[in-house]
Formats: C-alpha cells, sequence, structure tokens
C-alpha cells in the first residue's frame, strides 16, 4: 500500500519553526499568510501584545470574483497594505506561514509591497 505524505502536516511543521525565529513587535509587527483552497487570508500582528493590527482577506463582502488565484492575492495584499498604511505601520515581517514563497503567497507579497509596506 502505497502512503501518501501529509502535506498539510509538513507546513505546520516548517510554520513552527520559522514562528520560533520571528516574531512580530509594535514598531515591526508581523504580517502573517493563511492560504486555503478557497481564499487567501492575511492578518498583522503584534505578538508582545498578542493583538491582531489589521486583517484583510479574499473572503470579506466588499471582495469581488473568486478569491483563490493570483488576481485574488495580489489585491489582498494591496488592500492589507492600505489598511496598515492608514493605522501607520510601514515596515514588517512577512511571515509566509509555512507555504513555499511562490503563487499566491508571492503575488500577496507583490500586492503589500505595492501598497507600500516594506519587508
Amino acid at each position: 500500500m502505497v502512503t501518501k505524505p501529509d502535506s498539510n502536516k509538513a507546513r505546520l511543521k516548517r510554520h513552527k519553526r520559522v514562528r520560533g525565529k520571528i516574531s512580530g513587535t509594535a514598531e515591526r509587527p508581523r504580517l502573517c499568510v493563511y492560504r486555503s483552497t478557497n481564499n487567501i487570508y492575511a492578518q498583522i500582528i503584534d505578538d508582545v501584545a498578542g493583538k491582531t493590527l489589521v486583517a484583510a482577506s479574499s473572503n470579506e463582502k466588499k471582495f469581488k470574483g473568486y478569491g483563490g488565484n493570483k488576481d485574488a492575492a495580489r489585491e489582498v495584499g494591496k488592500l492589507i497594505a492600505e489598511r496598515a498604511v492608514k493605522k501607520d505601520i510601514k515596515t514588517v515581517v512577512f511571515d509566509r506561514g509555512g507555504y513555499v514563497y511562490q503563487g499566491r503567497v508571492a503575488e500577496l507579497a507583490e500586492g503589500a509591497r505595492e501598497g507600500g509596506l516594506e519587508f
């Protein structure tokens, strides 16, 4: 019998390893990405205070179209950058959530950079 490795379990292991090395502060919060099959979510988190400062996703009512493609990811990146700039957040630490930096995760990062965030 062929057993297929659990890709989400491996992702969570990578995510835990990365989270041991990076942390968000009030001066430089963490931009965290979660990617589901149909949507993409992003949060800017201050880990010291344990608070989410800004959030955006392709699941919001304002968002038009399908949320599981690169175009949607870029729009979510621009949206979170716009909301962060309104709260005077300029620089962040990018947390890719254990995902490979390609496809939708990379598009979200590029959209956030276009919107004015630095990382």
